[in-house]
């Protein structure tokens, strides 16, 4: 994946000019769908850009914003690209939901067939477009929903036996073999909200306010920002609110101090063992992030392409969201399309002065005058 620089601005308007869009017609570019449509006066139809029709000649083409405006003009909707249906990747995006109701809803996972039958696809062309929309197989969204449902159940049980059955588990033995992956530690004491598991912490500061850091026997299983430290460690708590917290000592007061460094100057890079905890897609979205360098920004289509998944951008997106380690994990360098900042669970302002930091610290290192960050745009 290629990272842009956090002073490159991105084009957020590939089809602004009948050139672009004629380009597009041209490669049959199937992103252009929706965005605008042609007409083709010799034969007096309209048609998506990914049209499979044979091109006409240039002069005979029309551009329009919408295909009412092509109607209105007179034209009438192309046989073969329907574009006055739902697109294909809307009927894709509808048949997928639609597996995913089903799997979410059944006691047993439902067989492919049943699920490309659901979806109106055949068993191998759904396969292939939920993997690419949900950024997973079918059996892994399914392994991912049950794992959900064994930490919601969990708590609510009086045995461990009993949630497992009712989260969807068939037997002890095929959740006991992963358990620890699935909830980060052993299920009783998952259960019993983080009973019997021990995690150091210690708040400081640091350039961007009050920093939390916690780790258990694994790594650092939190890092987090703020205004108030006592909000920071109530968090904690809440996260875990039965195990036992532990003030760090001197020897984790240098964990702090590694991390705090970390943050002053991102280019020295971030080499601590981390305690990562959660679903297997969302692993793989947070891995993607720590492949994106200092002084760099990504954007959610583009970690979403990273990792295969690339029409799973707002899957993406709630990923970054969940991250409850900060910088370690850079989700503050994924921005929107357009180069703007989205939202950042410990504020856009600190988001703000991650990517200024870096890319002063980036430009400094390769013997450029440092620069600052304005949402993607040379300043």
């Amino acid at each position: 994946m290629g990272f842009m620089k956090a002073s490159e601005s991105i084009n957020a308007d590939a089809y602004s000019s009948d050139e672009q869009r004629w380009a597009a017609v041209l490669h049959r570019d199937s992103g252009a769908d929706g965005v605008f449509y042609y007409s083709v006066k010799t034969t007096g139809v309209y048609c998506r850009p990914s049209c499979a029709s044979r091109p006409a000649l240039r002069k005979n083409v029309s551009f329009h914003a919408s295909r009412e405006a092509a109607e209105q003009a007179g034209f009438r909707a192309c046989k073969r690209c329907r574009p006055n249906a739902p697109a294909l990747a809307e009927q894709h995006a509808a048949g997928v939901a639609k597996a995913c109701r089903l799997i979410e809803t059944a006691n047993e996972m439902p067989n492919l067939d049943a699920l490309a039958a659901a979806a109106h696809m055949s068993r191998f062309h759904f396969h292939r477009v939920f993997k690419s929309t949900t950024g997973m197989t079918p059996k892994a969204y399914a392994a991912a929903r049950r794992d959900q449902r064994v930490r919601e159940q969990l708590p609510r049980h009086d045995t461990v036996t009993q949630a497992i059955y009712d989260a969807g588990f068939n037997s002890n033995g095929r959740f006991y073999a992963r358990a620890v992956e699935t909830l980060g530690m052993a299920p009783v004491n998952f259960k019993s909200g983080g009973t019997g598991e021990s995690i150091r912490f210690a708040v400081g500061e640091c350039a961007l306010g009050s920093i939390l850091v916690a780790a258990t026997d694994k790594g650092i299983c939190a890092i987090t920002l703020g205004d108030d430290p006592d909000e920071l460690l109530r968090d904690l708590q809440d996260r875990f609110p039965k195990a036992k917290l532990v003030g760090g000592d001197k020897e984790f007061e240098k964990l702090v101090a590694q991390v705090v460094g970390f943050v002053e100057a991102p280019a020295l890079g971030f080499d601590l063992p981390l305690d990562v905890r959660g679903t297997a897609f969302q692993q793989r979205v947070w891995q993607a992030l720590r492949e994106i360098p200092p002084g760099s920004t990504a954007s959610y289509a583009q970690v979403a392409a990273q990792i295969g998944a690339p029409k799973s951008t707002r899957a993406v997106a709630q990923a970054c969201a969940s991250n409850a380690i900060a910088v370690a994990i850079p989700c503050h360098r994924v921005v929107r399309n357009d180069g703007g900042l989205s939202g950042y669970r410990w504020g856009v302002e600190r988001k703000q002065a991650l990517l200024d930091r870096e890319a002063a610290s980036q430009g400094a290192r390769d013997g450029e005058r440092p620069t600052s960050l304005d949402t993607g745009r040379r300043p």
